[in-house]
């Protein structure tokens, strides 16, 4: 008779516990801390993903499980692989950046400080575990343990009326979606007899012609619940809204790590557990990957400027279409399956991308905290003359938008976009290649449309260079705003500095340190990829899984 004890290999499982441990501890600690230093949580909980960060490293020489079956057969519950570490690298470093950002949000919003530490950390647990887990089960818990959290961080500024709608619309839909994958996982167990993804796989492929229709169906409704939190229409309509009345480091979270737990988790189950069934989630997905990246685009494109969050929105609806971009690759893998490597070079196309997004999207996040506490509304328009105000910062979100779009000097955004097309290509999927590319130029004129805006003088500046500073166009209803006609200029002319009335410019708001860390971070991050873009082609080649 086998044992069922075993031994639990704690220096695999340790990125996921430390950030666990350190969740539990800052709560403990919030009970003990006067409110004067309660800034010390943000600290702690920066330290605490740190050093989980580091616990990857041992981890990189070779392939460790955990949680086996000891009954001889090879099934794992948790194996941190390459893709596992890669996708733990990626969470944890979104979460750093989140923090960072979070440090003097808190205190600007009165939000609750341990409470927020305490939800952003159990939420990064549990998408640091997602991408290690192995089978259905914890599959399932991990999504849920990353999501919880989401639900009250979204809603946790109280009294505020656009934040608890937001939490409400993102908690409804949300476990909706968990009650249709739960119902597709009961499916598959009972077509399969297993929930370990290997063992699904195996079980796939010699279904009892009686139950493959309830095959079918479960592999079907399992990926809805990770379809959600990628973002995919139709399971897209709670981001605009999430974005807006979440605290702006809490939807730069949503932006990148909640999609990274829900990439990482669409994978495995595709990949791993389903792909004799990629008929079935190849077209489906595929169809996705059109209809989300085109959503996202025409929706993004219809932004007005002048409206009331627009940035928020915009990049909202950024990311919808990032999302479509990001299914392509999975959606290839299911017509390349049989090919040597194919469904594996597919993943890399997709991890690769994602980390370029992730680094990207957390700048333009942090440029727009940064714009936001001077300008609360986050209009597009608040951005003009950014460049004249914060020339680092305006150069900053350039690169992130070109980078975005795939523009130079943002390499690696072209790099990216050019290994997600290949893939494409590669499989045979040519109509979703066109509509791709019709999808990238569609996002150019939003994208560089914002980075004009930045460069633009402000309202109401004088054209002359070295001309005093703002003046109201009433002032001069016959010439230009701060020129005054005369007889050999009827146009007018730069009007002198004794004459005009100027407005006061405001006082710079100081920066504080840790946004303009997150800021630098990102910036320095997006640079050295697109001074390597190989390591792009490197991913997309290799093989994480």
């Amino acid at each position: 008779m086998s044992s069922l004890v075993q031994s639990v290999d704690w220096l695999a499982i340790a990125p996921p516990t430390i950030t666990a441990v350190v969740a539990l501890a800052v709560l403990v600690a919030d009970l003990f801390l006067p409110d004067g230093k309660k800034g010390a949580l943000g600290w702690l909980a920066i330290g605490g993903l740190v050093l989980a960060g580091l616990s990857l490293l041992p981890l990189l020489d070779g392939d460790r499980s955990t949680f086996c079956l000891t009954s001889g057969a090879e099934a794992c519950s948790y194996t941190a692989d390459h893709f596992a570490l890669v996708i733990q690298f990626l969470v944890l470093g979104g979460a750093l950046l989140t923090a960072l950002l979070s440090i003097n949000s808190i205190t600007d919003l009165k939000l609750p400080a341990g409470e927020f530490w305490f939800l952003l950390l159990s939420s990064a647990a549990g998408a640091a575990l997602l991408p290690a887990s192995r089978d259905l089960a914890t599959l399932v818990i991990a999504l849920e343990v990353a999501s919880l959290p989401a639900f009250a961080l979204v809603g946790l500024r109280r009294g505020d009326r656009l934040s608890s709608e937001a939490a409400l619309k993102f908690f409804l839909s949300s476990v909706t979606a968990t009650a249709v994958m739960l119902l597709g996982v009961s499916f598959v167990y009972a077509a399969t007899g297993s929930l370990h993804l290997t063992q699904v796989a195996e079980g796939l492929t010699h279904v009892d012609p009686r139950l493959d229709v309830l095959a079918q169906a479960g592999v079907a409704l399992t990926l809805v619940g990770f379809a959600f939190k990628t973002a995919a229409v139709p399971f897209h309509f709670w981001v605009p809204d999430t974005y807006v009345g979440a605290p702006l480091p809490v939807a730069a979270y949503l932006s990148v790590v909640g999609k990274a737990v829900g990439f990482s988790g669409l994978i495995l189950v595709t990949v791993v557990a389903f792909p004799s069934y990629g008929r079935v989630w190849g077209p489906a997905l595929a169809v996705l990957a059109a209809l989300t990246m085109t959503a996202g685009n025409v929706a993004a494109l219809r932004q007005r400027p002048d409206r009331t969050h627009s940035a928020v929105r915009l990049l909202a609806w950024s990311s919808v279409a990032q999302a479509g971009y990001l299914l392509v690759p999975i959606a290839s893998a299911a017509y390349t399956a049989d090919s040597s490597g194919g469904a594996a070079h597919a993943v890399g196309s997709t991890v690769a991308y994602a980390l370029m997004y992730a680094a990207v999207n957390l700048g333009a996040f942090a440029v727009a905290a940064l714009v936001a506490r001077t300008s609360p509304a986050n209009r597009v328009a608040d951005y003009r003359g950014l460049s004249a105000r914060r020339p680092l910062a305006a150069l900053a979100l350039a690169f992130f938008l070109l980078c975005l779009a795939g523009l130079p000097p943002g390499i690696i955004g072209l790099f990216a976009k050019v290994t997600v097309f290949s893939a494409a290509v590669d499989a045979g999927l040519g109509w979703l290649a066109v509509v791709m590319a019709v999808n990238v130029v569609i996002a150019l004129y939003y994208y560089l449309q914002w980075t004009a805006v930045l460069f633009r003088a402000p309202e109401g500046a004088p054209a002359a260079e070295g001309a005093p500073g703002p003046v109201p166009t009433s002032a001069h209803p016959e010439g230009a705003p701060g020129t005054v006609p005369t007889a050999a200029h009827p146009e007018g002319v730069p009007a002198p500095v004794s004459t005009v009335a100027q407005e006061p410019e405001p006082a710079k708001a100081k920066i504080p340190a840790t946004l303009t860390a997150a800021i630098g971070l990102a910036a320095v991050l997006g640079i050295a990829l697109s001074g390597a873009p190989q390591l792009v082609l490197r991913f997309a080649s290799g093989v994480l899984l």
